[in-house]
């Protein structure tokens, strides 16, 4: 059974007015910052590791580790939300600014959209306007500590105001693009842009997700 499918037959936890308008609909607050992924944790030789940029720039270009490491380095402190219903408050992330990373690359003046690509073979998909935000980093720390392998090490897309999928882990390339296409979970029924507050779960307008989906996996 598909995941979009499985995902879609089970109450929702009724909205919690202690939060007010800071927790969407549909989630449940957790302390805990669950795991979930497709596919094994891949395992890296940093010396080796590197970072692709391609598409609709000037000149393809590879960054490694150090490359990144070298580049101003932004905290932020954000909220954070799953699709699969669980959200956790004030997250500390450390990384590289979207905005200073761009300054890096000639991205071309036609491009409206990019597809984050993941290990293994994971994408995603969102408009560019939306890594333009000022609290948008390619995160190598959570909390003052490096990433664990489980959460995307060594670094991964921080996306706060998108359902938390589109925080590409273990990130390895961005394709600049001109039009848009349907990344790996939004070719299998999950909604194309993906705004918690608004619910965009799903491609689909009577979809569910179980509220105890993400409680039966793993946490650090």
């Amino acid at each position: 059974m598909r995941k979009a499918d499985r995902l879609k037959k089970a109450k929702v936890p009724p909205r919690n007015e202690k939060y007010g308008d800071r927790l969407p609909s549909g989630q449940t607050l957790t302390k805990k910052f669950p795991i979930l992924h497709e596919g094994e944790v891949p395992e890296y030789d940093i010396s080796k590791w590197s970072f692709k940029v391609f598409g609709e720039v000037e000149e393809e270009k590879k960054f490694s580790y150090d490359d990144l490491m070298k580049m101003p380095q932004t905290t932020i402190v954000r909220d954070i939300h799953c699709v699969t219903r669980w959200s956790k408050f004030d997250n500390s992330f450390t990384g590289i600014k979207f905005t200073d990373f761009l300054k890096e690359i000639g991205v071309k003046k036609n491009v409206k959209h990019v597809m984050v690509y993941g290990d293994y073979d994971y994408e995603s998909n969102m408009p560019l306007e939306d890594l333009l935000h000022d609290d948008i980093l390619i995160a190598h720390s959570y909390d003052g500590q490096p990433l664990t392998p489980q959460h995307g090490y060594p670094f991964r897309l921080i996306v706060p105001h998108l359902y938390f999928w589109k925080s590409v882990k273990w990130i390895r390339g961005i394709e600049f693009m001109e039009e848009d296409r349907p990344g790996f979970w939004e070719r299998n029924d999950f909604h194309n842009y993906g705004d918690p507050f608004k619910e965009q779960r799903f491609s689909v307008e009577d979809a569910y997700m179980p509220e105890d989906e993400w409680q039966k996996k793993e946490y650090d």
